[in-house]
Parts: C-alpha cells; structure tokens; sequence
C-alpha cells in the first residue's frame, strides 16, 4: 500500500474568499514505511496572506513573491500523489484547498478525491478519543511523539510529525511485527519471508543500550493496558 501523508498551508482559512495554497508538504509511506520520499513546494498565490494566517505560519508575501504559480506545479505534485491514500488531518480544509486550486485550471484537472482516496486523521482521533482535544500538538503529546521543534506551523514538517502520529494511533498489537497489514499472522509471515545471500559476509550485531530497552518496555507496558493486561511478549514481573 502507498500512502501519502499530505498538509498544506493557505493565505487563510475561507475559500469563498478566493483564498490559496502556499505551501505543499508530502511524505510517502509503503507498508506503513516511511521511504523517505517526499514532495515540498512553497507557491506564489497571487494574492496577500491574512495576517492571522501568517501568525500562524509565519510564511510572507515577500518570501512567496519568486515562488512559481500553483499551474506550475500541479502536474508533478499530482503525479506524487496520484493513486495513493492521502492521510491528512482535518482533510476537508486541506481537500477543499486543493480541489479549489485544480478548480482554477480551466477544466485540465478534476477533484482530488478522482485520483486520491483520503483518510481524516482527525475523524479517526475523535472516534479513538472522544471528548479529548485531538489536535496535532495534543495527539503529539498522547503518542508520546516529540514535537518540540514545532514553534510555527509548517507543511512539510507537519507532514511528517503527522506521518508519526499515524503510525502509532493505528499501530497496536493487532498488526506489531505483522508488517501493519491485515490478514492472517501466517499470510504476513509469508509476505515478510526474505532469502538471504549464502554468501553475505557475517551480519554485524548491535546490542540495544539501556535507554532502547527502557524504551521497548514502555511501549510493551502501553501494549499491555490496551489488550486488556494480555501482552504475550511482557514478562509477568515487568507488568505495572
């Protein structure tokens, strides 16, 4: 599977008001794998950026004045995310952003959600917790997540902190060492299955230093209390 995680940053929150996209962050994920790939471009809107808007970004007019026009961006940035499953938080806002500014391109695009199926993030973290603030900095916090390099908001970077956040709301024990897929244990064994070299030179061995293995039980803990006290790989003297 390829997945997408996607944000953007605008000149302000309402279309209506012809507002834009600014700024464009991807990350790729394979089989739950971040690849390392990703798609970043900031985009001259053609107009001024609201000043609650760059409060929260920090983005300036005359930083985007040089940037290219989003019509010259958008082939490649819909060849990057063509076919993927986008994960986004709050997707309308971002969807909405986008399929305005495909919109614009005299009929040469269609919406986004013709190329592109869309997970909400944050749909998901209310269902997960309800009645809790599930923003991206709060969910940072719940996940254990470290987002100190946060100060203002950024496509890119949130991209990426939200591709984290992803990954360990939908984890759990259901899919740990199972590859994130679905199936049976059996049938993702398989898929896992990889022949090595008989002739591979002797493989390196690291052993975990005192905070990897500080770390390993903490998730085991938090493994535990969410199977119900029925974590199989926590040794019954370590349970808390």
């Amino acid at each position: 599977m390829r997945q997408v995680v996607l944000d953007t940053e605008t000149t302000g929150i309402e279309i209506s008001q012809d507002h834009r996209i600014i700024e464009i962050g991807c990350v790729e994920l394979v089989d739950r794998k971040l690849t390392g790939k990703h798609y970043h471009q900031y985009i001259n809107p053609e107009r001024e950026v609201d000043q609650g808007a760059f409060e929260v970004h920090g983005i300036s007019n005359e930083f985007l004045a040089d940037k290219p026009l989003y019509a010259q961006v958008a082939q490649e940035f819909l060849e990057f995310i063509d076919g993927a499953e986008l994960i986004i938080h709050n997707a309308p806002f971002d969807v909405g952003f986008m399929d305005h500014e495909f919109g614009k391109l005299s009929g040469k695009y269609k919406k986004t959600r013709d190329y592109c199926t869309v997970v909400d993030t944050l749909v998901m973290a209310r269902q997960k917790h309800p009645g809790q603030k599930n923003n991206l900095d709060a969910l940072c916090k719940r996940y254990h997540i470290n987002n100190a390099h946060r100060e203002l908001h950024g496509a890119l970077l949130d991209a990426e902190i939200l591709a984290e956040v992803y990954l360990a709301m939908t984890g759990g024990q259901v899919t740990l060492g199972l590859g994130g897929r679905g199936g049976s244990a059996a049938q993702s064994e398989q898929q896992q299955i990889r022949r090595l070299d008989s002739n591979r030179p002797a493989l390196k061995v690291i052993a975990a230093s005192d905070a990897e293995l500080e770390e390993h039980q903490r998730k085991l803990q938090e493994i535990h209390k969410a199977s119900g006290d029925n974590c199989l790989w926590l040794a019954p003297d370590r349970v808390q």
